[in-house]
């Protein structure tokens, strides 16, 4: 499966993408998926509203976002918790791309959303961001899904290292891992071909 899994945190090096790293790390020990990080570190995308975005005027950015999105089977989305919310980056791109332009990242994916904190919290801003991007969905007439099972990333920089690899407590990892195996499941029924039906 392809898989795409976008750190929506404009920080370098920030929990966010730790967190992300690790569901890298976990995807990868089955070797059967292709798998690309995106890190919103060096985001650029204008805000919505002022610049139509066009797919032949992309900048590397937005191009290797843009390319990483589209080409998976599977996009998980990870936002830090910024004010009870999910970061504006991440909202202003699902608003700027939520256009007949770039439908094909709306249409036919499976959609995973993680909030992440470094106390107690990251519920909220993996709500925000099923809320929009379920309108946009729906706006564009696609036919994709958001996965109903969300994650909460509590303590991340207690729980996992620079690299994405578990340093905390067992009951993170253990349902780190089951938020990605909910979320490969609900991919696979999602993307399996329809059986037909003898009458």
């Amino acid at each position: 499966m392809r898989i795409a899994i976008i750190s929506t945190s404009p920080r370098a090096n920030s929990n966010t993408l730790r967190f992300c790293k690790f569901v890298q790390n976990v995807l990868e020990e089955s070797g059967q998926h292709e798998v690309t990080v995106v890190d919103f570190a060096e985001y650029d995308l204008p805000y919505v509203g002022t610049v139509w975005m066009k797919p032949d005027t992309l900048t590397t950015f937005q191009d290797a976002f843009i390319s990483a999105w589209g080409e998976a089977d599977l996009v998980f989305f990870a936002s830090p918790e910024y004010n009870w919310t999910a970061t504006p980056q991440i909202l202003n791109a699902f608003h700027s791309l939520g256009g007949p332009a770039f439908k094909h990242l709306f249409e036919n994916k499976v959609f995973a959303m993680a909030g992440i904190s470094n106390g107690r919290g990251g519920r909220q801003p993996a709500l925000d961001m099923t809320t929009v991007l379920n309108k946009v969905i729906s706006f564009t007439n696609s036919f994709s899904i958001i996965s109903p099972k969300l994650y909460e990333s509590h303590e991340t920089d207690k729980n996992l290292d620079a690299d994405g690899q578990f340093v905390g407590h067992e009951v993170y990892d253990r349902t780190a891992r089951a938020f990605i195996e909910y979320t490969l499941t609900v991919a696979q029924r999602w993307n399996c071909a329809p059986v037909a039906v003898e009458a």
